[in-house]
């Protein structure tokens, strides 16, 4: 079993999925928001 040394691993492309999913996340949660207050204001 190789020795495992802290800090040596590629992590690049787990930066770039966990940034891609926060950044759609974000999306989301707007998007959302935006309709809960479109419904609010054109349901009366």
């Amino acid at each position: 079993m190789a020795d495992h040394k802290h800090g040596e691993m590629d992590i690049e492309v787990q930066e770039k999925t966990f940034e891609g999913f926060i950044k759609a996340s974000t999306w989301v949660a707007g998007i959302s928001i935006g309709i809960l207050i479109f419904l609010a204001l054109f349901n009366s």
